[in-house]
């Protein structure tokens, strides 16, 4: 953003800056202490990390034609933007079960 600002959305109400005055006034030592003291927290990225790093891309998603019921496309249309997404976020929770009693 241009004047430097970061802004937080929300739902329910007028946008607000984020205050980053505190996160601003830390050290190195002071995230590396923080990153140390808290077991979930993942480890600091070191010149090791990227020496090994490899770019691993997504993989694409496929254009496809089909016909499904004015129903069925109505539904999910009605529950908001991004209805492909949800579609395609069904479909592979059916195929994620099915592989799952295949091999059991």
């Amino acid at each position: 953003m241009s004047d430097g600002t970061i802004t937080r959305r929300s739902l329910g109400g007028p946008r607000k800056p984020a205050d980053w005055s505190r996160a601003d006034r830390l050290t190195d030592a002071d995230i590396a202490a923080a990153v140390a003291a808290d077991p979930d927290a993942a480890p600091l990225l070191d010149e090791e990390f990227f020496r090994n790093a490899q770019l691993a891309e997504p993989a694409g998603k496929v254009p496809v034609t089909i016909r499904l019921d004015r129903d069925v496309v109505e539904f999910f249309k009605e529950q908001g933007g991004r209805y492909q997404t949800r579609m395609n976020a069904v479909l592979r929770a059916f195929m994620e079960h099915e592989k799952g009693r295949r091999r059991a």
